[in-house]
C-alpha cells in the first residue's frame, strides 16, 4: 500500500542520505534532494582535474552553501567506509561519481545504495555513455536509477527516462538533455525509496554491453570510414572533450565541427579535400560519401575555420578546381 503524502514527507525527512557525486548531474540531483527536504549528511566528491575543461556547476559548492560536509578522498577504502558509517545514512546515492563504490560501503545503508546512470540500462553500462552512444550512432538516450551492486551498472532498475538523439546533438547538448531526466527521477522516486515502496526489476545484462573509458587517442579519424561514422565521432568528442583529429603533412588537425555532405558514393580517395564551400567549409572525401569540416585547429594553433588548413598547405587558401583540391589530402 502506497504511503500518503504526509507519511512520504515524514519518511523523506527521516532518511539520512550520504552522496557520492560530481559533475552537473551531481549538482542537479543534490539540488533535487534538498528541494524535497532530504537530510544530506555528507557529500563525497572529486577535485577538478588540472587542464580539464570545466563547464559544470559544482555540487561541492552547493553542499557547502547548505552546510553539508564535503570530503574529497582520492580513493574509497576502509577509512572512507568508516567515515560514511559514522554519518549513519539510511540511503547512499551515487550521481556521476567517478569511482566504483566497494560492497562494504554499499552495505552501510539499510535502505539501499542507488546510482544514477546516463543511459538506458542495460545498454551502455560503464564509462562515458553519452560519448559512446553518439559515436555509435544511437537514436535514443536516457537515464536510469538503479540499485548498486559490486559489478558496475548491473543492479536492479528502479526507473528510467528516455530522450531522442538528433543530428544536432553533441556530447555536451545530449548530456544537458539527460541531466533533467536524472533530477526528475530523484524527485519522483526518492520519496518511494524512503518509504520502501519503490519499484524494482532485474536487468537482463545480455541485452546490453559494457563500455570502458574513452581515451584521447580514440578520437583519431579513419578517413576510410563512411561519412556518418566520422560525423558521429566528431560530435561525440568535440568540446568540452579532447576532440576528433586527423593528420595533414604530418601535423595533427583537430576537427571540432563537421557535417555530412554526402552519405554515399565515391567522391575521391579517402582523406582528399575535394572542394571549398562558399561558407568556408571544406569537403573531404571519405570511404563512403563525404564530410564538411566546419571548425578545425592545427595543433599548437588557434581554433578557426578550415580555410586555415588551405592557407597552411598552399599559401593562399584558394581551391579553384577539383585537380587543385586533390593536391591536399589527410593521411
Amino acid at each position: 500500500m502506497d504511503a500518503g503524502p504526509t507519511a512520504a514527507r515524514a519518511a523523506v525527512r527521516g532518511a539520512r542520505c550520504v552522496l557520492f557525486a560530481y559533475h552537473e548531474m551531481g549538482h542537479a540531483c543534490l539540488d533535487a534532494l534538498l528541494a524535497l527536504g532530504a537530510p544530506v549528511a555528507a557529500l563525497f566528491s572529486h577535485r577538478d582535474a588540472p587542464g580539464e575543461e570545466i563547464w559544470w556547476r559544482s555540487c561541492a559548492d552547493l553542499a557547502r552553501a547548505n552546510s553539508i560536509p564535503v570530503l574529497l578522498p582520492d580513493k574509497i577504502g576502509a577509512t572512507e567506509i568508516h567515515q560514511v558509517a559514522a554519518f549513519r545514512p539510511a540511503i547512499i546515492y551515487s550521481f556521476y561519481y567517478r569511482n566504483l563504490l566497494p560492497p562494504g560501503l554499499l552495505a552501510v545503508a539499510p535502505m539501499g545504495a542507488y546510482n544514477l546512470h546516463g543511459s538506458l540500462l542495460p545498454k551502455y553500462r560503464g564509462r562515458a555513455p553519452v560519448n559512446w552512444m553518439l559515436a555509435n550512432g544511437e537514436r535514443e538516450a536516457g537515464a536510469t536509477l538503479h540499485h548498486m551492486v559490486e559489478r558496475a551498472d548491473a543492479g536492479d532498475i528502479v526507473a528510467q527516462r528516455a530522450i531522442e538523439i538528433t543530428d544536432d546533438d553533441t556530447a555536451l547538448t545530449l548530456y544537458r538533455k539527460i541531466v533533467p531526466l536524472g533530477a526528475d527521477l530523484i524527485r519522483q522516486y526518492h520519496p518511494l525509496i524512503a518509504t520502501g515502496t519503490a519499484p524494482r526489476r532485474a536487468q537482463d545484462l545480455s541485452q546490453g554491453s559494457y563500455f570502458g573509458r574513452r581515451r584521447p587517442a580514440d578520437g583519431h579519424i579513419d578517413w576510410h570510414w563512411p561519412a556518418r561514422r566520422i560525423f558521429n565521432l566528431v560530435r561525440a568528442v568535440t568540446h568540452p572533450y579532447p576532440g576528433a583529429f586527423g593528420f595533414l603533412d604530418g601535423r595533427k588537425v583537430y576537427v571540432w565541427s563537421a557535417k555530412i555532405a554526402a552519405e554515399t558514393g565515391v567522391r575521391g580517395a579517402p582523406g582528399e579535400i575535394i572542394a571549398e564551400r562558399t561558407d568556408g567549409a571544406i569537403e573531404v572525401a571519405v570511404g563512403d560519401g563525404s564530410v564538411l569540416l566546419c571548425r578545425v585547429q592545427i595543433e599548437g594553433g588557434a581554433e578557426a575555420g578550415p580555410r586555415e588548413i588551405l592557407i597552411a598547405s598552399r599559401g593562399d587558401g584558394a581551391l579553384t578546381h577539383a585537380a587543385t583540391a586533390r593536391m591536399i589530402r589527410f593521411g
